[in-house]
């Protein structure tokens, strides 16, 4: 990759609070915090849907929407499931990803890692960050349930002469990274992704978490999960469970961002590797290498990893039409039955592939419902052909 004539170093970024060109759409994921903005028409995810050029782009193909998986999870070398053998203290799970980027950097594949440490005043504000050192990736460690500016640092990137570069983001991210990818003057360029979905401002998490945890000022993270509870760690290292079927949904039903609303790209088809809990069971991590450009990524710390077959059980279509008018009307079940509902449904409901499957249909639906009602003349343009495919097999409410 060599850089183009940067015509982008004439543009301003736009100061802080400045309404951003998407409007209330805006994933606030920093390209427009940068004279990169020079490029927002082409790069936005929320201004121009272009999953097929830049999936070409990247894995010199799109996806094949004719073979199941790959309609759900992008294009793909493989998919399996792992654990780290010793864990990294402090990590959210296991520290797969932390893992990746400091063998990465101590190896000299790349220079620098884009990555989000938080603050020092608020352990939710995301900070974006090149890391340079291991010290500096551990301090990124845990997720940052919050919009982040992760590419606010593209201008250090281009200043700072690197050569070789590791970003971690999430989708929205990734897609104008991948859109101004050319424009970074990189040897190479490699991309950590993780699944991303309903994603709140700073204030958004304050009201989820006083709505939904006994404790909220002492949560370390938290995570929606495959035995569909949210886990809450603690700052006592215990772990507080709340049945998805319990949350207060007519109070939380606005919380979500809506470029999280509008969003169909809950797994991160840009990167090159994927590391998540969706697609795997309870207590393991989802990996998905897209290119070669991932299988090198992976193969650094296969020796590091118990590794295991992902698996796919259950039906989930029943459960998502469900889901459709309970979402809908806001329903709330009383936390008994709440409760009750999250046992049986941990038992008998749909397990890995199968329930990352639910989880896409879930969310793709209730998207597509929210743009449909809410940016009608976008609808069309928006939403990419799998994402239509996917909410084509349900019965949705006007």
């Amino acid at each position: 990759m060599t850089a183009v004539h940067p015509n982008h170093k004439k543009a301003k970024a736009l100061k802080s609070g400045s309404r951003r060109p998407a409007k209330e759409l805006c994933s606030e994921c920093g390209l427009c915090d940068t004279y990169y903005i020079h490029y927002v028409k082409e790069a936005c995810a929320f201004l121009n849907q272009q999953f097929d050029q830049l999936e070409t782009q990247t894995h010199d193909r799109s996806r094949n929407l004719d073979n199941p998986d790959e309609l759900y999870f992008g294009v793909h070398q493989s998919m399996t499931a792992a654990r780290k053998k010793e864990p990294i203290p402090g990590a959210q799970w296991t520290g797969i990803v932390s893992t990746i980027a400091i063998e990465m950097l101590n190896r000299g594949i790349v220079e620098g890692v884009v990555c989000v440490q938080n603050t020092k005043e608020d352990r939710f504000q995301p900070m974006p960050v090149i890391a340079r050192t291991p010290e500096e990736i551990l301090a990124a460690r845990v997720n940052k349930p919050t919009l982040s500016p992760n590419l606010s640092v593209l201008e250090q990137i281009e200043q700072s002469g690197m050569k070789r570069l590791l970003v971690i983001g999430v989708g929205c991210q990734i897609q104008a990274l991948r859109a101004v990818e050319k424009q970074l003057g990189l040897e190479k360029l490699y991309v950590l992704g993780t699944p991303c979905v309903d994603n709140v401002t700073r204030a958004g998490l304050q009201k989820f978490l006083e709505t939904t945890s006994k404790s909220p000022d002492t949560v370390v993270h938290y995570e929606f999960m495959q035995d569909f509870r949210v886990h809450f760690k603690h700052e006592d290292g215990s772990v507080e469970t709340v049945p998805f079927f319990g949350l207060k949904t007519n109070q939380l039903k606005d919380v979500f961002a809506p470029s999280c609303m509008s969003c169909f790209d809950y797994v991160n088809s840009l990167a090159d590797l994927v590391v998540g809990y969706m697609g795997a069971t309870f207590g393991w991590q989802w990996i998905v290498v897209r290119n070669d450009r991932g299988r090198e990524m992976l193969d650094l710390v296969q020796d590091k990893l118990e590794l295991q077959p992902v698996i796919s059980q259950g039906d989930r279509h029943q459960a998502v039409q469900q889901s459709i008018p309970a979402y809908d009307k806001a329903v709330t079940l009383p936390m008994w039955a709440a409760k009750l509902m999250g046992v049986v449904i941990e038992r008998i409901g749909p397990k890995g592939l199968e329930y990352a499957r639910f989880s896409i249909d879930s969310h793709f639906t209730r998207n597509y419902l929210y743009v449909k009602r809410n940016y009608l003349e976008k609808l069309e343009a928006h939403v990419p052909e799998f994402a239509k495919r996917i909410v084509g097999q349900y019965k949705l409410p006007d």
